[in-house]
């Protein structure tokens, strides 16, 4: 099939709400059911039941007629809504369960990590597991042995590789997981949500695995929630939507479309703002706009200006408006006031309506989500109001970006700096400055 690694075509899975899972029946409990049936069918007709009514159900479609097709080395991201048909789609290509209607034609051995631990066997010591989790991959004993102590390394779980995995941390447990999924060299390396258990170390220490896999000629299904991974690593992305394909292509495409169907905080107008203040100031709107238009989806490259309408209502000597940013992680990346700059011009505010306007820069955060507090205080005196949830933006990367590998740096914002770079003993009738590079 050439570079072909899977194809879908209109896969679809029925489940049945209400439905009892059948429990194991002996030949005489069906004997005894057959004969007592229809008693019990005239004892509910007598109190007016219908004969049917015990066993209605409802059907649910986790997925409907999804189709598409990946190509072998390629990162595909699968993104969507809890419920959206994501894990069920994982799970049909994993071979865990089957579709109700339509096919998936894999082409090569698949590695999944669906969920911590899937495949362990508690009583089994962690050797015993990655020995186990390679022979169902289809490995044999010599090229588990090959690879076993370097997955042992990246699980950091030397000392505790011959105790039963039941004694485990569920840190413990992910890491050894993850490192036998991605280490036993399977052509598909099928991954949910791996990323969400785990410490920052960890976590970027998969996201390294999982590029080092791709760029190995393998192919990679990430499902995340985490839209910052999903940028960096994936290449495109598939949106899943109430079990239907609602958008695939790019992934700065996709999760910009997904980021613009799932806000649900939208800039609140003035009059839903109204109650939010004080007596003496009322805060009335807070607008995100960038190139001149309000936007919840920002471009990481473009500067873009937030704007708060407010009233004062009685003049407050000293008084400034703040505002502060954070990450989904809750945390702080930058703080700023009217106080900085004109400063002290615009201190003493009569009364009347106002709207203050900041300008963020380009090239500072990283992809993901920002919440936004603003507020008004009397500077190292009191606080006058704060409204916690004033706006959301999300980040994209949206155009080419050869210096995107900023978004995996450390710390909670990513800006490019510029550096001067000089030789440090130059040579005469040679300029000093040798070039000015962006930081990558």
């Amino acid at each position: 099939m050439g570079k072909l690694a899977l194809r879908v075509n209109n896969l679809s899975k029925e489940y049945r709400i209400g439905a009892k899972q059948e429990a194991y029946r002996t030949l005489r409990d069906t004997l005894t059911d057959t004969f007592s049936a229809p008693f019990r069918r005239a004892s509910r007709l007598l109190r007016g039941e219908s004969g049917g009514a015990a066993n209605l159900t409802e059907p649910f479609w986790a997925l409907k007629n999804v189709s598409f097709e990946v190509q072998r080395g390629e990162v595909v991201g699968i993104i969507g809504r809890n419920g959206a048909g994501k894990s069920t789609l994982l799970k049909i290509l994993s071979r865990i369960t089957e579709p109700t209607s339509g096919t998936a034609e894999i082409y090569g051995r698949v590695g999944s990590l669906l969920e911590v631990g899937t495949g362990f066997h508690a009583e089994l010591s962690g050797r015993d597991n990655i020995y186990l989790n390679g022979a169902i991959l289809g490995m044999s004993r010599a090229e588990i042995d090959r690879k076993f102590d370097e997955i042992v390394a990246f699980a950091e779980v030397e000392r505790f590789i011959d105790t039963p995995v039941k004694h485990y941390s569920s840190g413990m447990y992910l890491r050894l997981a993850f490192a036998v999924a991605a280490h036993l060299e399977p052509e598909i390396l099928i991954v949910d949500e791996v990323l969400a258990v785990g410490d920052a170390a960890f976590q970027k220490k998969c996201l390294g695995k999982m590029e080092e896999v791709a760029h190995a000629g393998r192919t990679v299904l990430f499902v995340s929630h985490d839209l910052t991974a999903i940028n960096t690593l994936c290449e495109r992305a598939i949106l899943l939507d109430q079990g239907e394909i609602a958008k695939i292509g790019r992934t700065r495409d996709v999760v910009a479309h997904y980021i613009e169907r799932t806000t649900t905080r939208s800039q609140a107008p003035a009059a839903a703002r109204q109650q939010t203040g004080h007596e003496d100031i009322r805060l009335l709107d807070v607008r995100v706009l960038q190139d001149g238009q309000p936007a919840r989806v920002i471009n990481c490259h473009e500067a873009f200006d937030i704007e708060i309408d407010y009233e004062i209502r009685r003049v407050t000597r000293n008084m400034r408006f703040f505002m502060f940013l954070r990450n989904e992680r809750n945390e702080p990346i930058l703080g700023t006031s009217d106080y900085d700059e004109p400063a002290p011009a615009a201190l003493d505010r009569k009364v009347g309506r106002y709207t203050s306007v900041v300008r963020i820069p380009g090239n500072i955060f990283k992809v993901g989500t920002i919440y936004g507090t603003v507020g008004a205080d009397i500077e190292r005196e009191r606080v006058i109001f704060t409204d916690e949830e004033a706006f959301q933006i999300n980040i994209i990367e949206a155009g080419s970006d050869i210096v995107s590998g900023r978004h995996g740096r450390a710390g909670a914002i990513a800006p490019l700096l510029t550096w001067r770079i000089s030789p440090a003993d130059p040579v005469d009738g040679q300029l000093d400055l040798v070039g000015e590079q962006r930081a990558l």
